[in-house]
């Protein structure tokens, strides 16, 4: 990030101002509003100079901003609070950031417009509930069946409601319920072409339970968006957790015991390599199916996301989750973007 901004000042003013959405600022743009703040570390350079390296957001995207020579009050310790900010927009390698000039965490009293800030799915949540239980009603094995009954009985609520990720891919409001929903759909579709190998029972079980664990994984702000790993998350994972809680809800409903193991190991392995947080490799076709399932539907959202802000006929900036490149909006037919 550059350096070229020195700024004494760290409390911005009590001012109301208009809210420019991260997806319309452009280089040289002024900023004066309320974000949230998704991540923020105090830093030193090589010379020693301080600064707070972080990253803001609202409902359209996330930017990194940058604020020299400040040392504090505000750290990671208030990752998914609200902040008010001013400052440039600027580029830096290709993206853009914000080189902040003032800022502040916003008062507990302060009547501010949370609806500009807040991402939220782009789903109809109801539907999208309704067509995840049509396909849990439609599993053929019983005992699976009444093992995602119960998750649902247990988990249902936190399904509908959460993000899926801290940042990268459906971390927003219903984030979970969209990457579930998408996920057991194309579960389904291509269980139902690879029938030689797939357990379509088992697939689906795994599918609906996979992420259910990230209640105990994350800790949430106020605003109901994932702000840090909880002490649970650091030392077991999702991953751990949701296999734990298949195996303790196989035993109460007297699942065999070959067929909770199945489930677990599909659970544990649906990272697919340990690099990408795997307990362990897939050693059966369902758990190397639902790894490439939800590595396409997470990689899918990051391209939704930001073709988005991308004006048809142009590239977006680098996107560090894809490697850093570069991805090019063209234009889609109506019938695919309603």
């Amino acid at each position: 990030m550059t350096n070229d901004n020195t700024n004494a000042v760290t409390e911005a003013p009590h001012t109301p101002a208009r809210h420019l959405s991260v997806c319309d600022m452009t280089a040289n743009a002024k900023v004066s509003g309320f974000y949230i703040l998704q991540s923020a570390s105090l830093r030193t350079t090589a010379s020693g100079r301080s600064f707070l390296n972080a990253t803001v957001s609202d409902k359209t995207a996330a930017i990194p901003v940058i604020f020299w020579d400040y040392t504090g009050p505000i750290s990671s310790a208030d990752d998914g609070k609200v902040v008010f900010l001013t400052g440039q927009v600027s580029e830096f390698k290709g993206s853009l950031q914000i080189t902040v000039e003032t800022l502040r965490l916003c008062d507990a009293d302060e009547a501010i417009d949370l609806s500009p800030l807040i991402p939220v799915a782009p789903i109809d949540v109801d539907r999208m509930y309704e067509q995840i239980q049509a396909i849990i009603r439609s599993i053929a094995d019983a005992d699976y069946r009444g093992i995602c009954l119960e998750f649902l009985r247990r988990h249902g609520e936190q399904l509908r409601t959460i993000p899926a990720a801290k940042s990268v891919h459906h971390s927003f409001l219903h984030g979970l319920l969209m990457h579930t929903g998408n996920m057991l759909k194309t579960a389904d579709f291509l269980a139902g072409l690879y029938p030689q190998v797939i357990n379509r029972s088992l697939l689906l079980t795994a599918t609906l339970l996979h992420d259910l664990s990230k209640r105990e994984e994350f800790t949430f702000s106020t605003l109901g968006l994932v702000s840090d790993y909880s002490v649970k998350g650091n030392l077991l994972g999702h991953l751990v957790m949701v296999a734990q809680e298949a195996a303790e809800i196989g035993k109460e409903l007297n699942i065999p015991e070959e067929k909770s193991i199945l489930l677990q190991h599909v659970l544990l392995s649906h990272h697919g390599k340990p690099e990408f947080g795997a307990a362990v490799v897939p050693m059966c076709a369902e758990g190397e199916l639902l790894s490439l399932i939800d590595n396409v539907d997470s990689r899918m959202e990051i391209y939704r996301a930001n073709l988005e802000q991308t004006p048809v006929g142009e590239f977006s900036g680098r996107i560090f989750a894809l490697d850093g490149r570069r991805v090019y909006r063209h234009y889609l037919p109506d019938s695919q973007n309603s």
